[in-house]
């Protein structure tokens, strides 16, 4: 954010270009055009020049905390057996890059087993049921033969198994029947944990492996209460790290102070396709807020430096004429730069092209145009 003194008023620049034009004045004696800054439609839409009104704007301001980086929760499974089993064969490992539906770990249960065997008797038996029809057998032997195949089912489904693996256990017949199972990714990521060692007893519920997609991470920054009320969901984040500068979101505002800290947790969520923050790390949060006034404010591009003072281009009084005009410019927020000084409101200035039509001047100066 950069502030440069107001130095020179609209009266020097403007002398600054009638010194231009005096070194045109040949060719003006010959009746060619000399000032550099009348342009017509054609002109000025090949120049890229576009002309917009000077309002008052509220630029947002930005509060500075200190961040470390989270996984995303929102983004993050646990892998674990549904019923007690032993661990048979180690599919993936720490580190891995896994695809949904991936076989993690091969594991061997006796409840499975019975269940397995369970599920294929009576689809054999819902075949020849259902092969005689409801005509053939009772309406209560038909439902009896369908409840107890579904049943079975759901039962392994409720281990955990996949409708695939269920279907080629009873494709297989008997021989499936061994209590073997593997656990599959529910969704692409990176394990990031896989604490357990194969041949190993693990009782329902006990985390084998933990899943996290990378493309997005959470930092969690911390704010004194006051100023985290400002900081509200959606507000645009700028994250420091690792001498780079990543974009991200507020998405949500803790309603607990922290009573050690006296602070409040602000959620920031960070795009991290290219994987550059990891869960640990401590980073600078600058969370964007809103300010309380409003100012005078040009996109930072439509300023220029005209012997070395900031300047803005306006409309001159003939059809097509710009003139510079000095002014103070403040601080500069998302693309857009305050003017303290030179610039009222209403006023007509080039909002695109400035520097095309400095060039001109500059040609002009050196005679080539």
């Amino acid at each position: 954010m950069i502030r440069t003194p107001f130095r020179m008023t609209a009266a020097v620049l403007a002398l600054a270009l009638a010194t231009t034009l005096t070194v045109r004045a040949a060719r003006a004696a010959e009746g060619v055009e000399t000032n550099p800054l009348i342009l017509d439609a054609a002109a000025q839409k090949e120049a890229g020049i576009q002309v917009a009104t000077a309002a008052l704007r509220s630029l947002t301001d930005q509060v500075k905390a200190p961040g470390e980086v989270k996984v995303d929760a929102y983004s993050t499974v646990l892998v674990s057996p549904r019923v007690a089993s032993q661990v048979v064969a180690r599919k993936v490992k720490l580190g891995d890059e896994v695809k949904a539906g991936q076989p993690l770990v091969t594991l061997s249960s006796v409840d499975v087993a019975e269940t397995q065997g369970q599920l294929i008797v009576a689809s054999q038996d819902w075949s020849r049921v259902a092969s005689l029809g409801p005509q053939a057998v009772s309406a209560r032997r038909y439902n009896e033969a369908l409840v107890q195949r579904d049943q079975a089912r759901a039962k392994l489904k409720a281990y955990g198994l996949s409708d695939g693996q269920i279907s080629r256990v009873v494709q297989r017949g008997s021989s499936a029947a061994d209590g073997s199972f593997e656990l599959l990714a529910p969704q692409a990521g990176r394990i990031t944990t896989d604490d357990f060692i194969v041949g190993e007893r693990v009782e329902p519920g006990r985390p084998l492996f933990t899943i996290v997609a990378e493309s997005s991470v959470w930092v969690e920054g911390r704010l004194a209460p006051a100023v985290a009320e400002q900081a509200k969901p959606g507000a645009a984040v700028i994250i420091a790290a690792h001498g780079t500068e990543l974009k991200g979101s507020v998405i949500q505002r803790s309603h607990l102070t922290d009573e050690k800290t006296r602070t409040v947790n602000v959620r920031i969520q960070v795009p991290n396709d290219k994987d550059l923050l990891h869960p640990g790390e401590l980073v600078e949060a600058r969370i964007a807020i809103a300010a309380q006034t409003q100012v005078v404010a040009v996109p930072a591009d439509a300023i220029v430096l005209l012997q070395n003072q900031p300047s803005v281009f306006v409309r001159g009084k003939q059809a097509g004429q710009f003139e510079p005009a000095a002014i103070e410019p403040g601080e500069t927020r998302d693309g857009w730069t305050e003017v303290k000084k030179g610039l009222t409101p209403g006023t007509a200035y080039v909002s695109k092209g400035a520097f095309a039509l400095k060039a001109r001047m500059l040609r002009s100066q050196l005679g080539e145009e």
